[in-house]
């Protein structure tokens, strides 16, 4: 028996729209950006962009931990996604580096394996699972194309290093609170039961040590080039925190 007429179904009409929005705000992001870089409009720019993060997801985590909603599988902002969103407002608002590494390296390469392979098993457009789940990816690969082809600023070996550091931690983090809490988050403890790109690493554990060597191999690809640009040339023209 197939899902009920009213669920998300992947590749349907709701999830091919999401896809097309994704695509083209971040595209229409990068070069608004990139038109508009003096240092005023940028500070106004990615300060308001901060806040609705922070505003959108705020509200949404605040109705997950209500007591009616409550789950400790699931109401607790761990997963990785979840994390994602808060850097990525900080690294918008302030333009930090090592934030920013965060957000490039997640908003571009594990956030998109939730929309290729979504784990969301809930009503259709406008269930607010629905809009809390692509909402909070959507503005995630947003603010990560924002940063890098709007406001310029550029991945580097440091934050390749600092990114793969956290991403590690995090990740032995919840292999622990998995255990204690028997949960799953970060689907670290099994894999989801929707199908994912984790099908293609194995089993337990060792799709965890194929995971971490396929991660970094594609984050240091999507390193290399901006690090191959002249110096001179791969300086952002704004004004950010070291």
């Amino acid at each position: 028996m197939g899902p009920p007429a009213d669920h998300f179904v992947a590749y349907g009409p709701s999830h091919w729209v999401i896809i097309v929005l994704i695509v083209a705000g971040a595209v229409v992001l990068a070069v608004l950006g990139n038109r508009h870089r003096d240092a005023r409009t940028i500070v106004l720019t990615t300060r308001i962009f901060a806040a609705v993060v922070v505003a959108f997801n705020g509200v949404l985590l605040i109705y997950q931990l209500l007591p009616a909603r409550w789950d400790i599988a699931e109401s607790l902002p761990l997963h990785l996604c979840d994390l994602a969103w808060m850097v990525a407002a900080y690294a918008l608002w302030t333009r930090q580096r090592l934030a920013y590494a965060l957000t490039y390296y997640w908003g571009l390469t594990l956030t998109p394996q939730a929309i290729i392979t979504p784990a969301l098993d809930a009503p259709d457009f406008p269930h607010i699972n629905f809009i809390e789940f692509w909402g909070q990816h959507l503005l995630v690969i947003w603010a990560a194309a924002y940063l890098t082809w709007g406001v310029g600023l550029r991945p580097n070996w440091r934050g390749y290093w600092f990114a793969a550091a956290v991403t590690v931690v995090w990740g032995a983090t919840m292999l622990g609170f998995n255990a204690w809490a028997g949960t799953n988050y970060g689907f670290v403890s099994s894999k989801p039961e929707n199908p994912s790109l984790l099908d293609l690493m194995g089993g337990w554990p060792w799709y965890l040590g194929v995971e971490v060597v396929v991660g970094l191999a594609a984050w240091a690809l999507l390193t290399w080039p901006w690090t191959r640009t002249s110096r001179g040339s791969a300086r952002p023209t704004h004004p950010a925190t070291p």
